[in-house]
């Protein structure tokens, strides 16, 4: 029934939480995790005002990102799912939302609040969009799960 997840993470508590239920996903028939985490482009910004350091913290960011992914594809792999991992650049929601069309995938599973609930409210939160314009199932993990 889902054969392909998209698992945006920000590595949150709720991203950590929400692994879990991919691996429940497994004996279901799901058989490809495509996992995504987006750099927000706001952030760089942000980091790209302090230009003599700005591609030393980018690179270090980039690594801990590729390590941070590494071991969920590990804790997938280990469960029998193929698994790809990706890394991009840009808004969250419309990065997520650009993956889960281009790559058909079946489900989006990913971790809700992994935020201050501040930030939520003042920016709205990447979950609540996906959720909101979504065309396929989604599976959202919330912190307390």
């Amino acid at each position: 029934m889902f054969k392909k997840i998209l698992f945006p993470t920000d590595f949150s508590d709720a991203s950590r939480k929400a692994v879990k239920y991919i691996k429940q996903l497994r004996g279901a028939g799901a058989q490809e995790v495509i996992i995504l985490h987006v750099i927000d482009e706001k952030e760089l910004q942000v980091l790209s005002r302090v230009p003599d350091q700005y591609l030393q913290i980018r690179e270090q960011i980039e690594r801990e990102v590729a390590s941070a992914m590494a071991e969920i594809d590990v804790e997938l792999t280990a469960e029998g799912f193929e698994v790809k991992s990706e890394i991009r650049t840009g808004h969250p929601f419309t990065e997520i939302m650009d993956t889960a069309a281009k790559k058909n995938v079946s489900i989006i599973v990913l971790g809700s609040h992994g935020r201050s609930n501040i930030g939520e409210m003042i920016m709205g939160s990447v979950s609540e969009n996906v959720i909101r314009h979504a065309r396929i199932p989604l599976l959202v993990v919330n912190r307390g799960s």
